[in-house]
């Protein structure tokens, strides 16, 4: 089920029950002081729960937005490192004003969940308050417990403490008692073997609460205590974004509708991908272990959790901006750029995004979301900027300051940070003292502030590094004041060296730069790469012409040797295989640039190219990745013009004015003169300056090889043309060949590989059959194997398995014992494993971390790793070390 489709139903629901549904309040609240942001459902409605004013309705239904990261319900810290808290998030509620109360609002929440949405109900579990006696004499609310034995067997009704069910706003307000909907999405296996029941309220990722009911009946005072509100009043809050996740069948909030459009996104920029739940080790890192620091986390699992960071934290930024609320230095302002830095922080760490991107993602959000709250729509183009703005200015700070502060504290032995390392970072990066002493702050460390202001004092200039290049004078040879372009019409021409000069670089060594008084050497410029050649003089010698630039204004030639005879004339030849191959690619660019534009839209604008003779590149403006039917089209609307054979129409100096008349498209950022050249194939008209092929057949075929994002909201093809096409043809047809040769021949040779594919499938299955059958019977062999030192059981050894199986191993003992700790190694193609296992009472007793022990460990493997306290895994490159590591382990038991 959409998304869409589970708002629209709620509301439906509770429309056809007589609700009045009210649009989502806005976000930032303005008249509350207790409350920087709306962070529940009811919070719009104080007003009615205390008898300030009288709804229209006494019952109403809406979807909220509400934002959690300030005050008593602050969820910031958890954001990421599950997979089912948000900054941000919609709380489906329906509100009874004095109207119905436990009898209505339980049903028609069983209807709706078991009836409209189809949830079984053998996966909801349901809480009702026990009663409490700290102060508030509160009986159980045996009201409620009676109300849902209609609906629920008592076994699966659970009595919930104070923390738990009793619901209060803040310090003074209504509140009462509350019952709360939870839901089991564990697989089988997992609930065969853990009761649910016993995961109720316990942080598990796939046991989690969706439905809150508040009963409204008391009010607490200033002095603390409670009385009995005159009217009783019911307040739900259900998780939207948790709700997707059960009804589409999903492992986590981020896999669902909601988040993966923002997801796919970010992959496509960052060329980072994300895995959901259950196809990574993701699943283990939970708000169970937000202590643990990311030097306990695999890569992937630092990628999965900055996606999600960056996926959560632009809808809480778009949605606070949309409302009002610009990021600033105080209140409500800091919180929006505190979630929009730590976004920042995410990417550019461990997406390794240099450049703005996160203000992309608002298209993405406003079509996802524009239709519920349409205020995304109206104020997209002021979210965009403010984002932008907010990145470029902190982003220019991390540059390289936050991976260099990173190195730093990973050297660090000490946790106390010098105060010349941060000033280094002040110094060289521009990076502030105060974001230095904040980041130290939150891994726990200190920093010399007293050093660091010794430092400042002690500040001298730095010297520079020595120039890369050093260039000598010109010596001008002859007095030349035009210099003329000659190679739209010539490949070929008599020519003067007017000066040169010598250059002398770390990369290139010596070279000459030449000056002629015409050339028809392409310079390069409009992406086009610059023409190769040689000179050759009355006496047959040559110089070979490398590259081509222009400087100035004035074209530069340049070379490895100077020409024997400076002052003779000289022929200058362009290499004319590489400028015909340069023109067909670069008349491909305008042709691309005119099928992106039909097949698009007019947004596509040309941010830049690279027009080669291999291959050319093309920079456009779009919002998201080409689809393969989009790239099919774009390919097929270039072919037929290239089919078509459309002549060069070529316009020399003509008014810029008169161009743009004419229909040529300008590229941002280009500088033009008065006057201008314009080119036009068919339809596609451009000003342009590079050269070009004289007929669209000339470029014979067009090729995409690529497709990807480059930077915020530009992306990139890569294309072939000519005789890099026929290369890539019979490379491809090669290769086909190569496979039906290895596949016998065979005439349907896709159903061959198919074949193929399936029966290794199988034969996978029967591998993994027997490693698990292997892994059992070693079990019975490791058991004798245990020896008990200070009261733990342990065992360091080396195995014959993969990483599944250790990993089975590891988990079959530890179900039959409380005290084990096992460190197992293995060799698998050529590479080294290290797994560690300890009993969860060790690790709470004895203190031991099985991630931070196989992070040690994975030293003597070349390598690394990590995972919960309880169970980690590391790799390495050294098979060798293994052994040692091994015997290292028993340093933690002694």
């Amino acid at each position: 089920m959409k998304s869409q489709e589970v708002r629209s139903k709620f509301l439906s629901f509770f429309k056809e029950k007589k609700h009045s549904i009210v649009p989502s309040a806005p976000m930032v609240l303005k008249d509350d002081p207790t409350l920087m942001f709306v962070n529940s459902g009811m919070a719009p409605f104080k007003e009615y729960f205390l008898g300030n004013a009288k709804p229209k309705n006494n019952r109403i239904a809406d979807t909220q937005k509400c934002l959690r990261v300030s005050g008593k319900h602050n969820d910031l810290e958890e954001v990421g490192y599950d997979t089912y808290h948000h900054t941000l998030f919609e709380m489906l509620g329906n509100w009874s004003f004095g109207d119905y109360f436990k009898k209505e609002a339980i049903a028609w929440a069983w209807e709706l969940l078991t009836e409209v949405y189809k949830i079984d109900k053998d996966i909801l579990y349901v809480t009702v308050f026990e009663g409490s006696n700290d102060g508030d004499i509160l009986s159980m609310d045996q009201e409620a417990f009676d109300l849902w034995k209609q609906f629920v067997p008592e076994d699966r009704i659970l009595m919930g403490n104070k923390k738990d069910n009793f619901w209060e706003m803040g310090d003074q307000g209504p509140c009462g008692p509350c019952s709360e909907i939870h839901v089991d999405i564990r697989s089988t296996e997992e609930k065969a073997k853990v009761d649910g029941k016993t995961l109720i309220n316990k942080d598990h990722p796939q046991v989690v609460e969706i439905w809150n009911l508040v009963f409204m009946q008391y009010n607490r005072k200033a002095n603390g205590s409670l009385e009995v509100l005159p009217n009783k009043h019911i307040d739900t809050g259900m998780g939207f974004e948790r709700l997707c996740m059960v009804l589409q069948g999903v492992q986590s909030n981020y896999d669902t509708d909601v988040f993966t459009p923002i997801i796919r996104e970010i992959e496509t920029i960052s060329n980072k991908q994300y895995l959901p739940v259950g196809t990574s080790r993701d699943l283990s890192v939970t708000n169970n272990n937000l202590s643990a620091t990311n030097k306990d986390l695999s890569e992937q699992e630092k990628i999965n959790i900055a996606i999600r960071v960056i996926s959560d934290h632009v809808r809480a930024v778009a949605f606070s901006v949309a409302d009002g609320q610009l990021p600033s230095n105080t209140g409500a302002g800091y919180v929006i750029r505190r979630i929009l830095r730590r976004a920042i922080r995410y990417s550019f760490t461990f997406l390794e995004q240099k450049e703005p991107f996160i203000y992309r993602l608002v298209e993405v959000l406003s079509q996802k979301m524009g239709e519920a709250f349409p205020e995304l729509k109206a104020q997209k183009q002021l979210i965009e900027n403010v984002i932008r703005e907010e990145e470029q200015s902190f982003l220019r700070t991390l540059d390289q300051g936050l991976v260099l502060l990173n190195r730093i504290v990973e050297d660090e032995t000490s946790d106390v940070i010098s105060g010349e390392k941060a000033f280094e970072l002040y110094d060289t990066f521009g990076f502030p003292i105060d974001l230095t002493a904040l980041i130290l702050r939150e891994k726990g460390l200190k920093l010399d502030e007293a050093g660091f202001h010794a430092e400042m004092k002690k500040q001298k200039d730095r010297s520079r590094a020595a120039s890369e290049m050093s260039t000598e004078d010109w010596t001008i040879l002859k007095e030349d004041a035009v210099q003329e372009f000659v190679g739209y019409d010539m490949l070929e021409t008599k020519v003067k060296i007017t000066r040169y000069r010598k250059v002398i670089s770390k990369k290139d060594g010596a070279m000459y730069q030449l000056v002629f008084n015409l050339t028809p050497f392409y310079p390069e410029g409009g992406g086009q790469v610059g023409d190769k050649g040689y000179l050759e003089d009355a006496h047959g010698d040559i110089v070979y012409i490398l590259d081509t630039k222009k400087e100035n204004n004035v074209i530069i030639h340049f070379a490895k040797n100077l020409p024997k005879h400076l002052e003779e004339t000289f022929t200058a030849t362009v290499d004319a295989k590489q400028r015909y191959r340069t023109e067909c690619n670069h008349t491909a660019t305008h042709l691309l640039h005119q099928a992106l534009r039909e097949i698009l839209g007019d947004h596509v604008e040309q941010k830049g190219s690279a027009v080669h003779s291999k291959y050319l590149r093309f920079d456009f403006s779009h919002f998201s990745k080409l689809t393969s039917e989009e790239l099919r089209d774009v390919e097929s609307f270039v072919n037929a013009r290239i089919a078509g054979k459309l002549p060069l129409q070529e316009k020399r100096n003509i008014p810029m004015e008169q161009a743009l008349e004419e229909g040529a498209i300008a590229l941002f950022g280009e500088k033009y003169g008065d006057t201008v050249r314009a080119i036009r194939f068919g339809q596609s008209m451009e000003l342009c300056g590079g050269t070009h092929v004289k007929n669209t057949g000339d470029i014979w075929y067009f090729k995409i090889v690529s497709e990807g994002a480059v930077a915020a909201g530009i992306r990139r093809i890569e294309a072939i043309t000519n005789d890099a096409v026929k290369d890539y043809f019979e490379d491809a047809n090669k290769a086909f060949t190569d496979i039906k040769s290895l596949l016998n021949n065979p005439k349907e040779p896709i159903k061959a590989l198919e074949s193929l594919q399936a029966e290794n499938a199988d034969l996978k299955k029967q591998i993994e059959s027997l490693l698990k059958d292997k892994a059992k019977n070693i079990k019975s062999d490791l058991k004798a194997e245990l020896t008990e030192k200070n009261g733990i059981l342990f065992l360091a050894k080396k195995l014959d398995l993969d990483a599944a199986g250790i990993k089975d191993v590891c988990f079959e003992m530890g179900s039959q014992y409380s005290n084990l700790f096992l460190i197992f190694g293995a060799e698998n193609d050529g590479k080294a494993l290290l797994s560690c296992y300890i009993s969860k009472e060790l690790v709470s007793e004895k203190g031991l971390n099985a991630g931070q022990i196989v992070r040690e460990l994975g030293k003597y493997i070349q390598g690394g790793g990590g995972g919960q306290p309880f169970f980690a895994t590391a790799g390495g490159k050294h098979p060798e070390g293994i052994d040692e590591a091994l015997k290292a382990s028993e340093n933690y038991i002694k």
